[in-house]
């Protein structure tokens, strides 16, 4: 019965391992790691490695640290390793928030190329993710 019951205590919680770069292809160390935007649930390592446990039901985490654009994806259901792109923030004075949002989605979109440039130089494991990320934009239209 123990062996059971401790048993579905493990399968309501997945491991999910990976690393964490910057867009200069650079491992990010200390990361914070969180779901539910407020949960957090580790840290990368100096080499910008984590593994961390989290419920089966939970399929969004984010990443943040200092001078990064928080990075929030959107995890696949068969999604354990994770090598995630961060963004550097950028310092934009005297612009438009719609003008740096444009600016920031432009970056955003090579991301995905970012991700297939640190596969093959032997940074990440997979050439392309098993998540989506979401953009967040700094300006939101008042309605």
């Amino acid at each position: 019965m123990l062996g059971v019951s401790s048993y579905s205590l493990y399968a309501q919680n997945k491991t999910i391992k990976g690393k964490v770069i910057d867009d200069n292809l650079n491992a990010l160390p200390y990361v914070s790691i969180a779901f539910n935007d407020s949960i957090d649930v580790g840290k990368t390592d100096h080499n910008g490695l984590f593994q961390i446990s989290i419920p089966a039901t939970v399929k969004k985490i984010s990443f943040n640290t200092v001078g990064i654009e928080l990075a929030s994806i959107e995890l696949a259901d068969k999604c354990d390793e994770v090598e995630v792109v961060m963004m550097l923030r950028c310092t934009c004075d005297f612009m438009a928030p719609k003008k740096v949002d444009r600016l920031r989605m432009k970056r955003f979109k090579k991301l995905p190329q970012l991700h297939k440039e640190a596969f093959e130089k032997g940074k990440f494991k997979t050439d392309k993710a098993c998540y989506t990320q979401e953009f967040i934009p700094y300006y939101s239209k008042v309605q």
